[in-house]
């Protein structure tokens, strides 16, 4: 994954936010969605419990050999 460092100033309109926010231009036109990574976090373990069952999970676990409890 490529990395960018923001400055001081972007930094401060970022932190501590809780929800998606769209990125635009000076135009307003829409450059990227920045989302927070405990939201993309929530997002991939609602998309996981939705999708996989209980045993699938503990078969895989059990065919890689290694368990997460």
């Amino acid at each position: 994954m490529n990395r960018v460092i923001v400055d001081t100033i972007i930094r401060a309109r970022l932190d501590n936010l809780d929800y998606a926010m769209e990125l635009c231009d000076e135009s307003g036109a829409i450059w990227d969605i920045f989302v927070p990574a405990s939201d993309q976090k929530r997002a991939l373990y609602k998309w996981v419990q939705e999708s996989v069952t209980d045993e699938e999970l503990h078969q895989a676990f059990e065919e890689s050999g290694e368990f997460c409890s």
